[in-house]
């Protein structure tokens, strides 16, 4: 089948691509707004960009109902900071309940249950529970559109990472202690490590 993405309706093309770019790492970003008040929010489209400076970024994208910004989106925009939690098995629940749509005066934190623990360098908290934690200023946003289905690109420089001591040891993370949680798509989610295999670089 050939498809030309011009031919398909956002949620078509949406449907496409989750359903082929998997399973994908869950960036869980608390941010803050200009009052201090917190959010807390997962994204699916996440990832690294360089190791020398650290750069990672994620895209929230528009809000399917009528294509605004995201409290997050906003948020980064007008405070420059924000923190991307590692999701690990023993934190999906409360990661799934920060998906629902709550109103920016909504303390996801304290909806989900999850505690709040002080970052070193940036002002929004991170998740106590997380056993990785990445904290970013903001490089810049790229905007793909202000309509539903569109999104931006948000590139941070990662200034603080704060790794659990069980987890890190000889430079390296055990990959089996921090069990991340990757998205599939729909409702489904995966353990990677569950069905793991080596291939060695030629």
């Amino acid at each position: 089948m050939e498809i030309k993405p011009e031919t398909l309706q956002w949620k078509d093309a949406y449907k496409l691509m989750v359903g082929s770019i998997l399973p994908r790492p869950i960036a869980f970003v608390s941010s803050q707004d200009e009052n201090g008040d917190d959010n807390l929010a997962p994204f699916s489209f996440f990832t690294a960009i360089s190791a020398d400076p650290m750069m990672v970024c994620f895209s929230p994208m528009r809000r399917g109902t009528d294509g605004a910004k995201k409290d997050t989106l906003k948020n980064i925009e007008a405070t420059k900071e924000f923190v991307i939690n590692i999701v690990g098995e023993d934190i999906v629940q409360q990661m799934n309940d920060c998906a629902t749509e709550f109103t920016p005066d909504i303390d996801e934190f304290a909806a989900s249950g999850l505690s709040k623990e002080k970052s070193a360098a940036v002002k929004p908290p991170r998740v106590k529970e997380s056993k990785v934690h990445l904290e970013c200023v903001l490089d810049r946003v790229v905007d793909y559109g202000d309509h539903a289905g569109a999104g931006s690109l948000v590139i941070g420089k990662v200034v603080h990472v704060h790794v659990h001591d069980e987890l890190y040891g000889n430079g390296r993370i055990d990959t089996e202690k921090l069990n991340p949680v990757g998205r599939m798509a729909g409702a489904t989610y995966t353990l990677p490590m569950a069905n793991t295999f080596e291939l060695q670089r030629k």
